[in-house]
């Protein structure tokens, strides 16, 4: 009887700093996944800043990537992304929690971020890390659609010191 092949068992995740080498593909990603993408100047701009910024990949596919600026006391999560395809598999809360670890070890007392208040599942993610809405900023992103209306951001906080580590 002849026996059915093994399945291949996709690379192992990755996560590692995001390097100049990856500006051009992390930008073409970010202008499919976002209405308001940030360009590849942007993140070169942060790296040069020195903002801590990684990407998750898989074999040399990348499929998550984030970028968090620290200040003094506090830190804001400017950029955390998923790519479609590789959406509800847990991507987007390692790379929180990454950077929740980052702040935290590096003195911030409060997590910011913002995000769209129709982006639900993000809203939920960052709600179960342990964040809460602050803020709204009416207006503040542009339309997702071409000739829809421009979308609140949600303001959302987390303290680092108060809060158990995430796990």
């Amino acid at each position: 009887m002849a026996s059915l092949p093994k399945p291949v068992e996709p690379a192992p995740l990755r996560w590692r700093p995001l390097a100049a080498h990856d500006l051009p593909v992390v930008a073409g990603l970010e202008a499919r996944i976002h209405a308001a993408p940030w360009s590849e100047r942007n993140f070169r701009d942060a790296l040069a800043a020195g903002y801590s910024a990684r990407v998750g990949a898989r074999g040399e596919r990348i499929l998550a990537y984030g970028v968090l600026m620290l200040g003094p006391g506090e830190a804001q999560l400017l950029n955390l992304s998923v790519v479609p395809d590789a959406r509800r598999m847990g991507l987007g809360r390692a790379l929180l929690y990454q950077f929740v670890d980052d702040a935290r070890r590096l003195h911030a007392d409060q997590l910011f971020l913002e995000v769209r208040v129709g982006n639900r599942p993000a809203i939920a993610l960052y709600e179960q890390a342990g964040f809460t809405a602050i803020a709204r900023r009416i207006a503040y992103y542009p339309p997702a659609v071409p000739g829809a209306a421009r979308e609140d951001a949600l303001v959302m906080r987390r303290e680092l010191g108060t809060l158990p580590p995430l796990t």
